[in-house]
């Protein structure tokens, strides 16, 4: 199977140019820099005249709730809300149930993913206080790196003793496996919890959660990591930096960096007003000063990577205040068009946000083959269309949980196609289930 993609704005590797890409089978055969299209007689040719190409996006950080929440979400439904937004990678997070902390829970994942998954996937597995000796076990050729919870967030994953987090550290730095970590200080916000109860009430309005979760809970904590991977040489990457303060801590080690997600780029405390619990989530959405902080860390290097945190929830779990309604949000369909509309505010330009986005995980985990256009890479490919208003409605939403902070958002820019390894998995809003994407290779 052949498939020519020509008259669009190819964005690669930090350059945007006019070209054409012929795709042979699952790989890119060739990328032509010139106005010329080339000859030949192909299977499928698509004609991205006023669009952009780019390499499919690489979420590192999801959320899609199988096994054991699937009531939530599932893998079929999430991969699908991946494809229409132009994801054809993600990476999903071990606090599911039974939570990924064995080598069967991780393999019984990976059948999962293989039987539904449209899009490309692989699995975080979990640190926990005991199961260090797992490390040795893994196939650094299968997974992204280990996830560690040094917060109390969704599924109770904390590991916040010294001598165990010392173990998860060193461990990760002898056996070379990137360590990704929620930064979050739980004795505090335990702490602060009880003062709002005291003085609010048993819910405290949900305007008081990033008072409860707050900069220096985050700092604390986000400062410890950095600290024990400057100690052990750990490969340490903070997921969801949320305040200024933190990111004062990246920038000089290139084996320690940050991840923003979408939800702290778009949303301050002043949304709480109107969305109320809707944008509840671990870390706390924090306030202007911070958010503007974030999006300035986008293009100076102390911003590694942009992902989602992507973490679906039924609507009536959303119900309530701090003590009640659940924390996360679905974004993960409408991360690139939301990243693209910090591009017409200025705030990145598009090659910064393929780096953000496609290059930078890629680079970060040693995933094999994809995160670029180039001869001979899994053909991921994102082809997208400015100056295409839509709004964000119910029949839009494909995440299984039926809902979205983002509801009535007008976006500009919209995602026509995604190709998954040389597969058309997404086309102007139709989907072909019967697509499926591969296991990722790292390394």
């Amino acid at each position: 199977m052949s498939t020519l993609i020509y008259g669009g704005n190819i964005v690669n590797e930090g350059a945007v140019f006019q070209g054409s890409i012929v795709i042979e089978n699952d790989r890119i055969a060739h990328i032509d820099e010139s106005n010329d299209t080339p000859r030949g007689i192909y299977d499928n040719e698509v004609d991205a005249t006023g669009c952009f190409v780019m390499p499919g996006v690489i979420d590192e950080h999801v959320h899609f709730r199988e096994p054991g929440l699937t009531h939530k979400a599932d893998i079929a439904s999430e991969s699908r809300a991946a494809a229409c937004g132009g994801v054809t990678t993600y990476f999903d997070m071990p606090n599911t149930v039974p939570q990924t902390t064995t080598i069967e829970t991780l393999e019984d994942k990976f059948r999962l993913a293989k039987g539904s998954s449209l899009v490309n996937y692989s699995f975080f597995p979990g640190a926990t206080t005991a199961n260090v000796q797992l490390f040795e076990q893994l196939d650094r050729h299968r997974i992204p790196g280990i996830k560690l919870f040094m917060g109390a967030s969704t599924g109770n994953m904390l590991v916040d003793g010294h001598e165990a987090l010392c173990r998860i550290f060193e461990t990760c730095a002898r056996l070379g496996l990137p360590l990704m970590t929620h930064c979050e200080d739980t004795a505090l916000i335990n702490a602060n919890m009880a003062a709002a109860k005291e003085r609010y009430g048993d819910d405290p309005a949900i305007q008081y959660h990033p008072q409860i979760r707050s900069e220096e809970a985050c700092y604390r904590s986000t400062e410890l990591a950095v600290s024990l991977a400057r100690t052990y040489a750990t490969r340490l990457h903070v997921a969801h930096v949320t305040t200024a303060r933190e990111l004062s801590l990246f920038g000089d080690d290139a084996h320690i960096t940050a991840e923003a997600v979408v939800a702290h780029l778009l949303f301050t405390d002043a949304d709480y007003t109107d969305k109320g619990a809707q944008i509840k989530c671990n870390p706390a959405v924090k306030t202007l000063a911070d958010r503007t902080a974030l999006r300035c860390a986008l293009t100076d290097g102390r911003i590694y990577t942009v992902a989602t945190d992507h973490a679906p929830h039924q609507w009536a779990d959303k119900q309530g205040g701090c003590a009640c309604a659940a924390s996360g949000m679905p974004m993960l369909q409408f991360s690139l068009p939301s990243m693209l509309g910090l591009v017409d505010e200025g705030v990145l330009t598009l090659p910064q946000l393929v780096a953000l986005m496609c290059h930078h995980p890629a680079q970060l985990f040693g995933v094999r083959d994809r995160g670029y256009l180039r001869q001979g890479y899994k053909a991921d490919i994102a082809i997208v269309k400015p100056h295409q208003p839509w709004t964000v409605t119910l029949a839009e939403v494909q995440s299984k949980c039926g809902w979205s902070p983002l509801m009535g958002h007008e976006f500009q820019w919209r995602v026509l196609q995604t190709i998954c390894n040389g597969h058309v998995v997404y086309d102007r809003g139709h989907l072909d289930t019967a697509c499926r994407g591969e296991e990722v290779c790292f390394g």
